[in-house]
């Protein structure tokens, strides 16, 4: 949700720039649009495969909107859940999967595990799933950096396309002006789209990808030591292991 309104932020800044400047229709302009917006998403479209495209609305959604996790929080979670199971068994898990509707990830996990499989099985198949999970996120990133790179280019032919069309108009005074509006505006709009909105959002992807892998270990290597009915404070050393410096764990104290 912060990254949403910070992009509304970043382009209401801009706009408000426009209007107290004055003359804000003047940097509208369809041409200039139709050169940069839809050139950049063919162009781009170019490069990557109708599947990849068809997941980039729904991974766009979850950057714009999910929040971030914290990876200590989530290894408290896991740390519960083995305590509770070292205490209990691992037939409670399945009193206690409703409560893990926010992380589908665990709730796999621990399903993993109350089907039977050996702590190997249920650590390799979380590894595949983490792994599938961040080729996606790698797609996105490639997606939104390539558009990054198209849209000033885009820009900068819709520039080309309107000089032409002003020195083949200098006879008409009356034309100058709006091939001028095209040359300008293009530059512009390639400049906004790229470092607004796909350069911010792919350097938010390649964050949440990173923070996502590390709550899928801390998930994977839970499940493990659960399976394995071990000692959850062994599981604490483990998983401050793979957390940040900043975000590590002290539940046992």
């Amino acid at each position: 949700m912060i990254a949403l309104f910070a992009l509304f932020s970043a382009f209401g800044l801009l706009a408000a720039a426009v209007t107290l400047g004055g003359a804000p229709a003047a940097f509208i302009n369809g041409a200039g649009m139709l050169i940069v917006v839809l050139g950049t998403l063919a162009v781009t479209a170019i490069s990557f495969s109708g599947r990849e495209l068809a997941e980039m609305p729904r991974t766009l959604w979850r950057l714009l909107i999910e929040p971030q996790r914290d990876p200590a929080l989530a290894a408290i979670t896991v740390l519960k859940l083995a305590e509770r199971t070292r205490k209990d068994g691992l037939i409670i898990l399945k009193k206690l999967m409703p409560s893990l509707g926010d992380s589908p990830f665990l709730m796999n996990a621990c399903q993993l595990i109350l089907d039977g499989s050996s702590p190997e099985e249920a650590e390799s198949i979380m590894q595949k799933e983490n792994h599938a999970a961040a080729n996606r996120y790698l797609r996105a990133i490639e997606i939104l950096r390539r558009a990054g790179e198209v849209a000033p280019a885009m820009g900068l032919i819709g520039t080309l396309i309107g000089l032409v069309q002003m020195l083949g108009s200098l006879d008409d005074p009356s034309a100058i002006g709006p091939a001028m509006a095209v040359a300008l505006l293009t530059t512009l709009y390639g400049a906004i789209l790229a470092h607004l909105v796909f350069i911010p959002l792919a350097a938010k992807a390649e964050r949440m990808a990173s923070d996502e892998a590390i709550l899928n270990t801390v998930y994977a290597m839970g499940a493990a030591s659960m399976s394995r009915q071990e000692n959850p404070r062994r599981l604490e050393m483990l998983i401050n292991t793979v957390l940040p410096p900043t975000n590590k764990v002290m539940y046992f104290k």
